[in-house]
């Protein structure tokens, strides 16, 4: 698999804000594409969705079905497993088959392989989405969703988790960028005019070199900007929670690999990754990021603060939070001196920033400050039962998809709102 390090840190270009990293276009990197290419003899590229570290995904019109499209185009040195999980996902080789987390995974409609100046480039086609639960939440001001509707997609998330590990697969990188809001019934219906209309036309800005030289082959002429099709969090309806859980490039077999390095931003990185280097990551990994990634849905801010943070932050984080690390981590953890004394009293510190001070000024004052519906004394109680456990230090301590489903919090609040939306559906 390619990584970030797989390619030379130097900048050749004029860096454009939003667009992924021009150097990364070079042999075993990106594809260049540009507004109207065709592809597959069906698939016209119309507009760009956005980018990751080892792909770039379009908007296309399949001129077959008369619909459109997310064309995901990735470097030429990615692991083509991604594909293989999505395909293992849409057609499970284990039961349930009719799980409700399976219609929450993309599907892979076409496969194909682009040759290009950068190499081979593997290619899958989705449906589209709307937008990332990290993008609406980042258009907002305010940063939160309406509380049904975090509920709604509280549950939604655990159900398609509950669906992945039941077919053996550990996600590996779970965050709210990775959780897609699912279009809507009419988007198909938009002409490219109207599309334009409503969302804009393309934008782009020409690549330039800053040596002044001009551009080799394998370099696009011009940045193409992503389009916006979401909307501020806060005016995310109940009937539009419908979710896709998308990037599964971290992802692998449980059963057939082992994965030791865990590639999930810092303040959801599960600690095992860091004080037992030597175990392979697994589903209870994936529970201790389903944690954070519930509680950033339900908060204005991220459960543990990583801005700038460091790995030894981000432990001070965890301890402030949860107590004292297993022993035998607290005492390799060399940084502990600078930071607590030996009975875990904070060094330098006046005040923890406890898990109820974090509900308080990340939850409970953001929600009564914009109006929006707070949690009452028993939804606090059944949220902080469920989400405990699964924070636990011990990935052995932690529980599966399947008994957080049975949690009161599950069962009482998050649930019913899921329920609502089929209902609407």
């Amino acid at each position: 698999m390619v990584t970030n390090e797989a390619f030379d840190t130097s900048l050749f270009y004029e860096p454009l804000e939003g667009i992924e990293r021009l150097e990364n276009y070079r042999p075993g990197g990106y594809h260049p594409i540009q507004i109207g290419d065709h592809f597959h003899g069906r698939y016209r590229v119309v507009h760009k969705l956005g980018h990751g570290s080892y792909s770039t995904v379009w908007l296309a019109r399949d001129e077959k079905s008369n619909k459109y499209v997310a064309l995901k185009v990735c470097t030429a040195s990615a692991n083509p497993k991604e594909a293989e999980i999505l395909s293992t996902l849409t057609r499970p080789r284990c039961l349930p088959v009719n799980h409700p987390g399976m219609e929450m995974v993309p599907s892979i409609l076409d496969r194909f392989i682009i040759r290009g100046p950068n190499g081979h480039h593997a290619c899958y086609v989705t449906t589209p989405a709307r937008a990332s639960l990290a993008g609406v939440k980042d258009g907002s001001w305010i940063r939160l969703f309406q509380l049904d509707v975090a509920r709604s997609l509280a549950a939604q998330l655990v159900l398609v988790m509950d669906y992945v590990h039941t077919q053996g697969i550990v996600h590996g990188d779970l965050h709210l960028g990775n959780i897609l809001l699912k279009t809507t019934p009419d988007f198909d219906q938009l002409s490219l005019t109207q599309l334009y209309e409503k969302y804009g036309a393309p934008e782009s800005d020409p690549v330039v070199r800053l040596d002044g030289n001009p551009l080799v082959s394998g370099v696009p002429s011009h940045g193409i900007f992503p389009i916006w099709l979401g909307k501020a969090s806060e005016e995310i309806t109940l009937s539009e929670t419908r979710i896709l859980l998308a990037d599964f490039s971290e992802s692998f077999f449980h059963a057939k690999e082992q994965r030791y390095e865990s590639r999930a931003p810092l303040v959801n990185r599960p600690p095992e990754a860091r004080f037992e280097p030597s175990d392979s990551l697994s589903f209870s990994s994936d529970i201790w990021t389903l944690a954070c990634t519930i509680w950033t849905m339900i908060a204005q801010r991220p459960l543990f603060e990583g801005f700038l943070a460091t790995d030894d932050d981000m432990t001070c984080e965890h301890v402030d939070t949860l107590g004292v690390l297993p022993l035998e981590w607290w005492e390799k953890w060399d940084a502990r001196r600078l930071k607590f004394t030996e009975d875990a009293r904070p060094i330098n510190r006046n005040h923890l920033r406890s898990w109820c001070d974090r509900l308080e000024d990340s939850v409970q004052q953001p929600r009564r400050d914009s109006g929006i519906q707070t949690f009452d004394a028993r939804e606090t109680k059944a949220f902080f039962d469920m989400l405990r456990p699964m924070l636990s230090f011990r990935p052995e301590d932690r529980p599966t998809t399947k008994q957080i489903l049975e949690s009161e919090w599950m069962l009482k609040w998050a649930m019913p709102e899921y329920v609502k939306t089929q209902d609407k559906a």
